[in-house]
């Protein structure tokens, strides 16, 4: 009866998936709410309080579970941004300053102010402590629809490939700030969750911390981009250029390519050694610079986005109904705190101080001050910060890992609630004031 039980909770959710999106457009209420909720309350009822949902026991397949729907959530977000990133173009660089001054300020601040904060104050040892850092860092690109840009823009003649043009760009320089942060700092935060492994496996500092800084910390991103730009490459080439008709992808509308260039990047970044993370935001971001005009890039983006809604709904639902089965059992006031100091003062601060020496508003690619304020605060936490811990508690053991579990489902829970609630408010505020200003340049 466990197993109908499942399936059962499971089909309806599915239903609530396929349902809830048009209907909750009429409200200031998202998805990710409704399914964790459900799923709340499902762990209440009896049949399920039996379910054994300790992730420490399951730490495998959490790990396998979580590390997919992140890595289509990747794939989706890399499809979607319209805005180029040409390597060797000054001024593309610039376009994407946003992206790297929360990737480059933002993050390290993050990783560092939530580790010192639970070892110093909270008296966490140090491997726990920059795990948790590691884990609660990066934004998660599968629960922040509400303030992350939409699919990928057409041409005029949908079915048309045509060549590359400066005339798609994004429209929302806060969607797609975060947008591009969600999809990148998910790889940039193994290097952190490593050296929290390194710390329990092989002891201090001395011993790794050079082979750390070469390998984890520049290697690995180095030839995670690479395997992903090369793939994504010969992949699009294929895809909209081949001679042959039954190759060309684009040509006959298989969007199935996708899920193949998914799951090809990664398994081979991976066995190279690099971040396959990356490595599939990288592809992604390659297929979608080749005949950007193109319908195909939708078709594409179309079933990795229903893929992602699926997969989403499962964990939001297992995740909800752990929360009412013992995950919380561990929670003390030192995991409210580090949970709270992140969401409402640490993240902000951090993205306030990524943005410092910014150009304010003088033209389209500029934030001004409301733009600054919400791009700075909503760093949704998510699935990305699961995976991190299962994979992290699957490589070595960390005598605060109940504990830990307890803080990062608890810092999901809120960011759920917290940034799913206010989300839809804050990008019209911040919206009001961007019209106006598009209008006048």
């Amino acid at each position: 009866m466990t197993s109908a039980r499942i399936y059962l909770a499971l089909g309806l959710a599915l239903f609530l998936a396929v349902i809830l999106p048009p209907v909750l457009s009429r409200f200031k209420v998202n998805a990710p709410i409704v399914l964790v909720t459900l799923g709340l309350g499902l762990g209440l009822l009896p049949g399920f309080r039996e379910l054994d949902l300790d992730p420490t026991s399951h730490q495998v397949a959490v790990t396998h579970i979580t590390e997919f729907t992140v890595l289509v959530s990747l794939m989706g977000v890399g499809l979607a941004l319209d805005r180029p990133l040409r390597l060797r173009s000054v001024e593309s660089w610039r376009t994407w300053s946003p992206t790297w001054r929360l990737l480059g300020i933002a993050m390290p601040l993050t990783v560092g102010g939530v580790a010192l904060l639970a070892w110093g104050p909270m008296g966490v040892a140090a491997p726990a402590a920059l795990l948790l850092g590691g884990a609660l860092a990066p934004t998660d690109p599968v629960l922040a629809s509400d303030v992350q840009v939409g699919g990928p823009n057409e041409g005029e003649d949908a079915g048309e490939a045509r060549e590359d043009s400066e005339e798609i760009d994004e429209d929302d320089e806060v969607r797609f700030a975060l947008t591009s942060e969600a999809g990148l700092n998910d790889g940039l935060a193994f290097p952190f969750v490593h050296a929290a492994i390194l710390l329990v496996t092989v002891g201090s500092v001395s011993e790794w911390g050079l082979r750390w800084v070469g390998w984890e910390l520049l290697g690995k991103i180095v030839l995670g981009v690479a395997v992903g730009m090369v793939l994504g490459r010969a992949i699009a080439r294929l895809a909209f250029r081949a001679r042959s008709r039954d190759l060309r992808f684009a040509a006959n509308g298989e969007p199935l390519v996708a899920i193949a260039a998914l799951l090809a990047t990664y398994g081979l970044a991976e066995v190279l050694g690099g971040y396959g993370f990356l490595a599939v935001f990288s592809c992604a971001m390659a297929i979608r610079s080749f005949e950007r005009k193109h319908s195909y890039h939708h078709d594409m983006h179309a079933v990795i986005e229903r893929l992602e809604r699926l997969l989403t709904l499962v964990v939001l639902l297992l995740l909800g109904m752990a929360l009412t089965n013992g995950i919380l059992a561990n929670l003390d006031w030192r995991g409210v705190g580090i949970s709270l100091f992140l969401l409402l003062v640490l993240r902000p601060l951090a993205g306030l101080v990524s943005f410092l020496g910014h150009p304010h508003r003088s033209g389209p690619l500029d934030f001004d001050r409301r733009e600054r304020i919400v791009a700075a605060f909503y760093g949704v936490r998510g699935v990305g910060s699961l995976f991190y811990l299962a994979y992290a508690g699957s490589h070595a053991d960390f005598a605060e890992i109940r504990w830990l579990w307890s803080v990062v489902a608890f810092t999901v829970l809120v960011s759920v609630y917290l940034h799913g609630f206010t989300a839809p408010l804050a990008m019209d505020w911040q919206g009001r004031v961007r019209e106006p200003a598009v209008e006048r340049d």
